[in-house]
């Protein structure tokens, strides 16, 4: 069936597409090779079409599994590192298959949340990513299971995907996996066909998945769904399973749930600061502060600051949480946590004595603050 998604004037730009562990296999540990096939060839005609396309593949662990004979996933972190290292070079291997029937090369990036986080592995990454695809090769990403220890994990490859996408400023990202889409399962019953808003209604149609290979499920892909959205790049989520699903998608006849985007491009820094890092702490505001820095685009002055949570030193990235508990901004403290202590509500005539040594007494800048 259907649905009233948005037709494209002229192919995108630039798209990541996301692929399930449910839409690549048949079972634990069996690729199913002839859909993989039908992907890379739709992949293939929006190329020839002009776009760019960026893979982010799911289905290491499961193919490990399988080698393994394992019918659950692990949940001790060195066996599914152990499954990911024998999986990951399964999986190449049948994407390169894929591809070589159309002489399209393709390249392994296998990244963890500190490649994206750190700055100098952030500009790696995108200039890494920007040469592929100059050379017209297609860019394969997956998690690096085997070194991801829990505090440098993404979590799963929804959440990735959506990292990726704001890293190499795509235009659409396309969530394959064996959901047909955001299901209205109070109400209708039926895909939910557009949402122009991710909305407390929207996440609550939103649930888990059973599956012993995959992770996340619907609830992961909103998440990733608002994390694109407020870098300016559209969503797509249906299900894999559907013949040409790219290729009806783009033409606006697939069935699946389209999410408007919210956000506009930002550039490269402060779209670094506002997606890819974890904050260390965060700082309280007042209500007159919260205008001031939504709709003037101003710095945090320590007149506006009410308080901290967490340890944090200057540079760190904390968020800017306002009177009701939410975060508004996210930014680069100049201050610590200890600093912000003495300073809280005070104006900035009181604060320059106390920092003789100091040139500028902005709490966060405006140029390192992003409103979320």
């Amino acid at each position: 069936m259907a649905n009233d998604l948005p037709s494209l004037t002229k192919p995108p730009r630039r798209i990541v597409v996301k692929l399930g562990t449910g839409v690549l296999t048949s079972g634990v540990g069996q690729l199913d090779e002839a859909r993989i096939r039908s992907i890379a060839d739709q992949i293939h005609g929006l190329r020839v079409a002009g776009t760019e396309v960026i893979v982010v593949s799911s289905g290491a662990v499961g193919l490990g599994m399988g080698r393994l004979a394992l019918k659950r996933r692990p949940q001790e972190m060195a066996k599914k590192q152990a499954c990911a290292a024998i999986g990951q070079s399964l999986l190449m291997q049948v994407w390169q298959a894929a591809f070589a029937t159309h002489g399209t090369h393709v390249a392994q990036i296998l990244l963890t949340h500190d490649d994206l986080r750190l700055r100098h592995r952030h500009v790696a990454a995108s200039e890494t990513l920007e040469q592929l695809l100059a050379y017209e090769v297609v860019p394969v990403i997956n998690e690096n299971d085997t070194v991801s220890a829990a505090e440098i994990r993404f979590g799963d490859n929804d959440t990735l995907s959506a990292m990726v996408a704001s890293l190499a400023r795509a235009e659409h990202l396309v969530i394959l996996s064996t959901a047909p889409g955001l299901i209205d399962m109070k109400g209708t019953g039926h895909v939910v066909p557009v949402v122009e808003k991710i909305t407390p209604e929207i996440e609550a149609m939103a649930g888990g998945t059973t599956s012993e290979t995959a992770v996340g499920g619907m609830i992961s892909k909103i998440s990733a769904a608002k994390v694109a959205l407020r870098a300016g790049c559209g969503v797509f989520i249906a299900s894999g399973a559907e013949p040409e699903i790219l290729t009806r998608l783009f033409s606006g006849e697939g069935p699946g749930t389209f999410f408007v985007p919210q956000g506009l491009a930002m550039e490269s820094r402060k779209r670094w600061i506002a997606y890819f890092q974890r904050p260390t702490g965060s700082i309280a505001i007042n209500a007159c502060a919260v205008p001031v820095l939504r709709e003037q685009g101003r710095s945090l002055l320590a007149i506006g600051v009410t308080g901290t949570v967490g340890r944090f030193n200057v540079g760190d990235i904390v968020d800017i949480v306002g009177p009701d508990g939410t975060t508004i901004a996210r930014g680069v403290a100049r201050y610590s946590d200890r600093e912000i202590a003495g300073i809280a509500g005070r104006t900035t005539e009181q604060v320059r004595p106390l920092f003789p040594g100091r040139r500028r007494f902005e709490v966060v800048h405006r140029n390192d603050l992003v409103v979320l």
